[in-house]
């Protein structure tokens, strides 16, 4: 695993998770090709990408975690 323990790992996704909620919200109030539309579309691709990538440490982890106990 990285140098993140599980519980920090949760918590930023937690963290990501609500940032993303609340920016595919104001993305439907912006007008399209505008750089506020952009920005917000470019940040909420990274929210996913980073969340796929936390569920992957996560799972990488797993059988660490158990091996552990």
């Amino acid at each position: 695993m990285s140098n993140y323990t599980t519980e920090e790992l949760l918590e930023a996704k937690r963290s990501l998770a609500s940032t993303l909620s609340k920016c595919e919200k104001a993305v439907l109030k912006l007008t399209p090709g505008k750089s506020q539309h952009t920005l917000t579309i470019r940040r909420i691709r990274a929210f996913q990408i980073s969340l796929e990538l936390i569920d992957q440490t996560l799972k990488d982890a797993e059988p660490e975690i158990t091996t552990n106990l």
